[in-house]
């Protein structure tokens, strides 16, 4: 099937490794025009080489820049002064007790996971609009609506952009470009898998056993009762950037097992 996303200029932010470096890869399969960001040349440098690898013939473009400050955003768009599709996934998560949660860890995550997406898209939508095509997705997260306890901060920020990408698409109304979310599901990203064998080192259990056991205890409701794959999660980001789905417009897509118990 193509996709009709060939030598479209992608920007994916946070995409060094996890999903994000999965996102690269699919695009880079589609034969989009791809800019790599992370916050050091090294993180950069090192993803290019590694998706080179797998897709020689890929368009991959350094976009090294720390988007949680006013800084490293503007000297991002002055290096790329426009895309066609914008994938807003950046972020971290940091299991923590809520009365353990300080004002900086509020602010922290709020300016690195919300603000970041929000101001990009401020950045580059209007020109979408104005060329009439164009696709901005934010990855989001089952968190948005199944507001996990052992980290209230990160929940709330997954809820809020599903607030600005709803806002957003509005302002889209007759034209070709679309603004979607994302849900997914608990995955298996480099740092969730880090997350997973500390608490197998804990416990004495293998990581394949601890993280079984962490679905279960923590995500009863998932239907497929594991964690995603990456990949799986790039799948239909990809889709989702694509013509195809041109009729899928200010939507939080659930990428997510089944989790959360909806119709």
């Amino acid at each position: 099937m193509d996709l009709g996303i060939k030598d479209k200029k992608v920007l994916i932010t946070g995409s060094t490794k996890g999903i994000g470096f999965k996102i690269a890869e699919g695009m880079g399969k589609e034969g989009s025009i791809v800019y790599v960001n992370g916050r050091t040349k090294a993180a950069v440098d090192k993803a290019i080489k590694e998706l080179k690898q797998s897709i020689p013939e890929g368009k991959f473009l350094e976009a090294i820049g720390d988007i949680s400050n006013e800084e490293g955003i503007s000297e991002l768009h002055k290096k790329i002064p426009e895309i066609d599709i914008l994938i807003n996934n950046a972020g971290y998560f940091e299991p923590k007790s809520f009365f353990e949660i300080t004002r900086n860890d509020w602010t922290q995550i709020y300016e690195t996971n919300v603000v970041s997406g929000a101001r990009l898209t401020q950045i580059y939508l209007k020109g979408m609009i104005q060329r009439n095509q164009g696709r901005v997705i934010f990855i989001s997260s089952e968190s948005a609506l199944n507001i996990p306890v052992e980290m209230v901060h990160y929940g709330m920020t997954k809820t809020a952009q599903l607030s600005i990408a709803r806002g957003s698409a509005e302002l889209c109304k007759g034209t070709n470009v679309t603004v979607n979310s994302i849900l997914p599901g608990p995955t298996l990203s480099e740092g969730v898998e880090e997350f997973i064998h500390s608490l197998a080192v804990s416990s004495g259990k293998s990581d394949a056993d601890m993280a079984n056991d962490f679905i279960k205890e923590n995500r009863p409701s998932s239907i497929n009762q594991r964690f995603a794959k990456p990949e799986e999660i790039a799948n239909v980001v990809v889709f989702l950037s694509s013509e195809k789905a041109s009729m899928i417009n200010g939507s939080a897509v659930r990428v997510d097992g089944g989790v959360i118990k909806s119709i």
